[in-house]
């Protein structure tokens, strides 16, 4: 696995579209995705469910929003981008026509076909590997500091010195 998972938030009306860039993302990219129309656990109501939601959404590295006409009736969508928003998760949105991107939304990404999904499947991996290759290198970088911090601390000290 890359490390990847993707949140897919999208209202019921949407469930197609939705269902479509998992299978592509998964299939075509073997890109993990979290969608909820397959998932048995959604019979909680109200705090449970949130809580339930917010612990998938846990699971995920990103969060991928499909974004329609029917979207501005969701209750669950702009709370799921609040969510990601705030946990500091990558966020795109992919446009169902005829809806517009809406203001707020222009900031991320969006996409707007199938080939889109392709790039965005692609910089998410390429973008998770430097990130776990920067990670990799960073903690690498900090035990190396602390080794030698702690050889020279050490060092010092069996040879009576401050």
């Amino acid at each position: 696995m890359n490390g990847i998972k993707i949140f897919l938030s999208h209202k019921n009306e949407d469930s197609e579209v939705a269902g479509a860039i998992a299978f592509r993302l998964q299939q075509h990219h073997q890109i993990p995705v979290y969608l909820d129309v397959i998932d048995r656990n959604l019979d909680k109501t109200g705090p449970d469910l949130a809580d339930y939601i917010r612990g998938e959404m846990e699971k995920c590295t990103q969060l991928l929003a499909v974004i329609s006409a029917k979207t501005r009736e969701s209750q669950w969508v702009p709370w799921e981008i609040g969510v990601a928003t705030e946990k500091e998760r990558p966020l795109a949105s992919f446009i169902n026509p005829p809806a517009a991107i809406p203001e707020f939304l222009r900031k991320w990404p969006y996409l707007q076909s199938q080939q889109d999904v392709d790039r965005y499947a692609m910089v998410s991996k390429s973008t998770r590997l430097l990130q776990e290759n920067t990670l990799r290198k960073s903690t690498a970088s900090v035990a190396q500091r602390t080794a030698f911090r702690e050889f020279y601390t050490t060092l010092k000290a069996q040879l009576g010195q401050r």
